[in-house]
Parts: structure tokens; C-alpha cells; sequence
């Protein structure tokens, strides 16, 4: 179907890949983009490792292939006594133009609401954009609360804020129990809850401001339920993991 929004497909290549191997993928990645060129009105973003980001930056440039830099995550302070952090002012000087946010892997090992809502503010802070993870157990979805967890997320990541900052945030949906399982939520799971968070949206922001943000789903996507997961009115793209390690499997969404 038609989105109103331009389609965002990100690669999160999460701790995979050094540097050459990541040249490899990109310049595969740009050779089927040349072959097959990446439909109007969908945007393509790549997320690899902090090692990788400089190289692929580069190559991206290089290649001319219209492919956006994207980073894993950031630290919420701008410099400082943090080995081993990365900040957005370091990002955002190498041209990343969007930053995940509490990822549910980072979740998991203690990455706090309010950690997730300061990582936010120093990505705005550097203007680039937020892909915003929220989602629910499977412990959750079975207490039927998981509607109610993603609100609750939803709210502490960016309630408060002006509407031009919140039309500027991508939202990645990722059910815990979808990821790395092979498990994929049905189109109507993804369908309601994307339903779900452009409502939570309008209550923290307008209907304006809900209007512009970009839905994506993250969940063991592959090529052949892409389509169907998309044709929801209010999934406007995908996070994806795995599949986007493998320059066939990602083209083959991408250019659908």
C-alpha cells in the first residue's frame, strides 16, 4: 500500500562484522541498489558497529548510493570520564543521521527508561534523529499489559517535548519475544500496536506531530513477510537484525 510516510528500512548489524567484512557487505549492498534501485518513497539506513562507522560513511559516499548512517546507540553525555562510550557529538561528526535508543538487548542489561530518555536528549542535541525501541515480553503479552508497556515507554522517551522534535523521532516496535527466535508477530499484532503507538503519540504530541513519525516493526523480518507486514496503515518500515547481515536477504526487503 501507499504510506504517507517515507518508508525507513534500517540494518542493525549490531555486534557483527569487523571492518573489512563490513566493506564487503556495503559495496555488495550498493551493487544490487545500482542493479535494482531502491523504490521512490523508501529510505534506506545502515547501523553498524562503532569500528565500522568511519569506513562505511566513506564507502557510502563513495559509492553515491543513497543509503543513510546510522548508529547502534550513544551515550547521553557529550564528553567525560565514560571508557568506553561513544558520544552523539562523535556520531553526529562522522554524518549519523540515526541513532537506535534503547534497544531491547540494552533493555535488558539495565538500560533504564531514564538513561533511554537522556540518550534522546543528546541526540536531538546533535541534531540527528532517534529510532526509538519500545516492546513487550512475551510474559507481558500474555498478562495482556503489553499495550501498556509500550505507552508507558512511549511517554518516558517523549512526553514533554516540542512537536517538532517528537515528528522527527522513528519508533521501532520490537515484540522480545519476536527477536532472534524466528518467531514473527502476525500482521494484525503489528498492525494494532503500531495503531497503538501513533494514539499514545497524538496524547504526548498532536495529531500533526503523530502524523510525521515513522512505525517501523523489528522482529525476525525476511523477505517474504515484508509485504504483508507492511501493508498495516501504521507500519512505515522495519529494524532489522539478522537478515540484514546477508546483502541478498536485505536488498530482496528493501526493493521488495
Amino acid at each position: 500500500m501507499d504510506h504517507p510516510r517515507m518508508t525507513l528500512i534500517s540494518a542493525n548489524w549490531k555486534m557483527h562484522l569487523n571492518h573489512i567484512e563490513a566493506l564487503e557487505l556495503v559495496q555488495q549492498l550498493a551493487e544490487r541498489f545500482r542493479a535494482s534501485t531502491i523504490p521512490a518513497g523508501r529510505e534506506v539506513s545502515i547501523h553498524p558497529p562503532f569500528t565500522c562507522l568511519a569506513m562505511v560513511g566513506a564507502t557510502i559516499a563513495a559509492e553515491r548510493v543513497p543509503i543513510s548512517l546510522g548508529a547502534q546507540t550513544c551515550h547521553y553525555a557529550d564528553a567525560g570520564a565514560h571508557t568506553g562510550e561513544v558520544s552523539a557529538g562523535m556520531l553526529a561528526a562522522l554524518k549519523v543521521r540515526y541513532v537506535i535508543a534503547g534497544h531491547s538487548e540494552r533493555r535488558a542489561r539495565g538500560e533504564t527508561d531514564q538513561v533511554v530518555r537522556e540518550k534522546i536528549d543528546a541526540i536531538y542535541r546533535h541534531t540527528m534523529q532517534p529510532i526509538l525501541c519500545v516492546g513487550e515480553t512475551a510474559d507481558e503479552r500474555h498478562r495482556g499489559v503489553a499495550e501498556e508497556k509500550v505507552r508507558q515507554q512511549l511517554a518516558a522517551a517523549l512526553s514533554g517535548r516540542p512537536a517538532e522534535l517528537v515528528a522527527a523521532a522513528v519508533i521501532a516496535y520490537e515484540p522480545l519475544w519476536a527477536i532472534g527466535t524466528g518467531a514473527t508477530a502476525s500482521p494484525d499484532d503489528v498492525a494494532n500496536m503500531c495503531s497503538a503507538i501513533r494514539d499514545e503519540l497524538e496524547r504526548v504530541a498532536g495529531t500533526h506531530a503523530a502524523a510525521m513519525v515513522r512505525i517501523q516493526y523489528g522482529g525476525s523480518v525476511t523477505a517474504e513477510t515484508c509485504e504483508a507486514l507492511l501493508s498495516g496503515k501504521d507500519v512505515d518500515g522495519f529494524l532489522i537484525g539478522g537478515a540484514s547481515l546477508d546483502a541478498e536477504q536485505f536488498s530482496a526487503i528493501v526493493i521488495g
